[in-house]
């Protein structure tokens, strides 16, 4: 049966962090919008699979560790242990509650939920199947793709053993395996090698590069090395994963190191962690002319695809990272454009990274090594963690600092990078330095409270136009 539910200004496909937000936006701008979103309720992988469960796995990760540090504190607890079904249902009554929020948000503003999958049945038709019996048409002037990414699965692994799994499964492990293996340490990887290890299983980290977080600048892949180490997670970058058996218990791995060394290991686990692929494949774009590059769309700085009427956000958007803060930017700006209104495209240099280990990783702007790529004289000033009043009374032996690369003549601040705790909160303010196109100097003279944290950052800048402070 199909049913031809009406017409409408905007169509969205796909109600993630990119989807939802650009419903949202459009209907504040009072156009006539329809989300379809295939799971009951909204928020995509970032909500369900994504982004919110994992942190919410970290915050128990943290509270246990701090459970079992507590002696530095003055408080006494015999014993910390973690309750995996207890977990579970603290990491499900966030995101459920996260997803009723967005519902609520999305019914506030008028905009009209169709569940299903959606795909392309002409230039301005989308046909979305409900369930095995029924489709449902839906015309619109415009239409936004926002149908994100699932977890890459390489050929040579077998993911039909309940032994080899992605980030979607490790979500809801409901015991703690003794021993991991992590394949890949871009940011999922290593956010799930900290959760594992805190919750006590032996974790060995595998990533391809010769470093960790290998987007995030060299100084804070080392630090993060080491902070890794006094963990007890063991870290083999420049190796490759040559094969993994499944066996009747767990899974057998043969690593090799750059200079040809192998390494058997026999583990419960191997968590693949490789990066994510866009979903387009059931779209069917080349229906109206929309050609992909690997499965991502290109499009202009607008959001706009092949097609002007038809936009692409988020996961599935050819050149821009596969980040939920970014999804949400070019939600809004594919809707203000739609009406009509003066949009700011995304610019790929001023976008956050922010990686929830522990210790916590983020930066904005160029590393260090990309500044001088780019033909920069560049300054550069780091300050340690450990030397502000705040890092104390935080824990003990707080790993970590803020590091400020600037233009050399004219002091802009190009990049800032940030490794310690609450390192993705502070790295706001890097944005907002950035966004702002402000100097080294204008930063030092901005009075920041004590004591926190966040005084590292205008001690960095100190650094750089005179000498820090407390160093």
């Amino acid at each position: 049966m199909v049913e031809k539910i009406g017409s409408f200004d905007v169509a969205i496909i796909g109600g993630g962090p990119g989807g939802y937000v650009a419903a949202i936006r459009a209907g504040q701008l009072g156009l006539n919008t329809v989300l379809i979103e295939k799971d009951p309720l909204p928020g995509g992988t970032c909500l369900h699979r994504g982004c919110i469960p994992t942190k919410a796995l970290l915050q128990s990760a943290h509270v246990l560790d701090t459970a079992r540090e507590s002696s530095y504190f003055g408080i006494k607890i015999p014993q910390a242990e973690v309750d995996v079904p207890a977990v579970l249902s603290f990491q499900k009554r966030v995101v459920t509650k996260n997803a009723k929020g967005v519902q609520f948000l999305l019914k506030k503003n008028g905009i009209t939920t169709v569940h299903g999958t959606g795909r392309l049945d002409g230039l301005n038709t989308i046909r979305v199947v409900t369930d095995e019996t029924t489709e449902k048409l839906i015309e619109a002037k415009h239409i936004i793709i926002a149908t994100g990414s699932v977890p890459t699965k390489p050929g040579f692994l077998d993911f039909s053993s309940p032994y080899i799994i992605t980030s979607d499964e490790a979500l809801r492990l409901d015991h703690v395996p003794s021993k991991v293996v992590v394949l890949g340490a871009g940011a999922v990887g290593s956010e799930f090698a900290a959760i594992l290890r805190s919750f006590g299983s032996e974790v060995i980290l595998v990533e391809m590069l010769d470093h960790l977080l290998p987007v995030e600048d060299q100084e804070c892949s080392e630090e993060l090395m080491r902070a890794f180490k006094k963990r007890g997670i063991e870290s083999r970058v420049s190796t490759r994963l040559e094969k993994a058996t499944p066996t009747d218990s767990g899974v057998q791995i043969l690593l090799k190191s750059a200079d040809g060394k192998e390494e058997t290991i026999e583990a419960d686990l191997l968590l693949c962690a490789v990066g994510r692929k866009p979903v387009t494949d059931s779209l069917k774009l080349d229906q109206v002319g929309i050609k992909t590059d690997r499965g991502f769309i290109p499009v202009q700085p607008n959001q706009s695809t092949s097609r002007p009427h038809i936009y692409a956000i988020g996961d599935i958007v050819l050149g821009t990272a596969q980040l939920a803060h970014v999804a949400s930017a070019e939600g809004v700006i594919a809707v203000e454009s739609i009406h009509g209104m003066h949009t700011h495209p995304i610019r790929n240099d001023r976008v956050p990274n922010a990686t929830y280990c522990h210790p916590e990783v983020a930066s904005v702007g160029l590393t260090e090594q990309a500044a001088k790529e780019a033909g920069h004289d560049t300054r550069v000033s780091k300050f340690p963690l450990a030397a502000l009043g705040k890092a104390g009374i935080i824990g003990k032996g707080i790993p970590g600092f803020f590091k400020i690369v600037a233009d050399a003549k004219y002091g802009e601040i190009l990049g800032v990078h940030i490794i310690g705790p609450h390192a993705t909160d502070l790295i706001s303010e890097g944005c907002a330095i950035l966004g702002l196109e402000g100097t080294a100097e204008d930063l030092a003279h901005v009075i920041h409270p004590h004591p926190t944290l966040g005084e590292g950052m205008m001690e960095a800048a100190h650094g750089l136009v005179g000498g820090a402070i407390h160093m």
